[in-house]
């Protein structure tokens, strides 16, 4: 059997914090295959892009295992560094501050390409016109400066860059958040059209559950820096198990006048992610929350065929 692209078992990012440390990403595991997307949702603050940017190893891990390609290359050196930059890059979530304002269109898009040598300099400038074509950026533009530019075509700039060097797999961080909802949907299109062309993987973070819906083959639902239920696309939007999970999927809005949908209002006192006390992290908002909720760390369990959550008392 073919091992998955990318492979994380148990991965931790803690963060030293005056009085103890911050659990940003609390022993995650996932896979990817080629040509798939991982949509990965949750709150603000639940480790959703620390979570991308220590699978890139733009911040180091705490423990863990992050596998690509079946290798393990949680501890590399500078130059295997360099050549796992040419094959996992990310498109940042603010397409303004995530470029350098002195820079062109073209000096964008063609830095990375210098530096990995990859294409000879003479063909260069072709590379970065194709790559301008592939994400539908007008030729025009390709001595503009990022301030004269809206931000669909901002973030196609930062697509641009981080499909130049040809990756296996990039991390999509929130990369519609800052758009408006039309080329929010340009956007996903584009990603969706360069997958099927290139077989490239994805993982999509993002808070917004209806964007993640129509792009994520597999979601996992993040909360206080742990999964709590993981599951394919489809099957999380008609059978939620996990009890935050249908707290952040009564929120989304529905386009229909007088639809009166149920929501699910979360009280109670948000757990702190610094030395999180034993039990389940969701206990305090939870209306189904028990006393061993409080005491004991619940278990991920396969409530149904590929359909994993982390909940005591979770049932189909």
């Amino acid at each position: 059997m073919k091992a998955p692209l990318l492979q994380v078992e148990n991965l931790k990012k803690y963060f030293e914090v005056p009085g103890g440390y911050l659990h940003a990403v609390d022993d995650v595991s996932f896979s990817i295959d080629s040509g798939e997307t991982l949509g990965v949702v949750g709150e603000s603050g639940c480790g959703k892009s620390t979570l991308g940017r220590v699978v890139l190893h733009l911040l180091d891990s705490t423990d863990g295992k992050i596998i690509f390609e079946g290798e393990d290359v949680t501890r590399v050196n500078a130059e295997k560094l360099k050549e796992l930059r040419s094959r996992m890059q990310i498109i940042f979530q603010d397409p303004f501050s995530s470029l350098n304002p002195r820079m062109t269109v073209y000096q964008m898009i063609s830095e990375a390409l210098l530096i990995s040598g990859k294409v000879p300099r003479g063909e260069i400038k072709n590379r970065v016109l194709d790559l301008m074509d592939i994400v539908g950026l007008a030729r025009r533009f390709v001595n503009t400066y990022p301030h004269e530019l809206d931000g669909g075509r901002r973030q196609r700039i930062g697509i641009a860059r981080a499909l130049s060097i040809r990756p296996d797999f990039i991390v999509c961080d929130e990369p519609v958040s800052a758009l408006d909802v039309s080329i929010q949907a340009q956007i996903l299109n584009l990603l969706i059209d360069i997958q099927t062309d290139t077989g490239i993987a994805y993982i999509f973070i993002t808070h917004d559950l209806s964007v993640v819906k129509h792009i994520s083959n597999n979601i996992i639902v993040m909360y206080l820096g742990q999964v709590v239920e993981q599951v394919a696309s489809e099957e999380l939007f008609t059978n939620p198990i996990h009890p935050y999970t249908k707290a952040l999927l009564g929120a989304v809005p529905i386009p229909v006048v007088n639809y009166n949908k149920e929501r699910i209002l979360l009280k109670g006192e948000l757990s702190s992610p610094v030395n999180p006390k034993p039990g389940c992290r969701f206990a305090p908002r939870c209306d189904e929350a028990q006393e061993k909720c409080f005491s004991d760390e619940p278990e991920f369990r396969e409530i149904l065929p590929g359909h994993i959550v982390k909940c005591h008392f979770a049932k189909p």
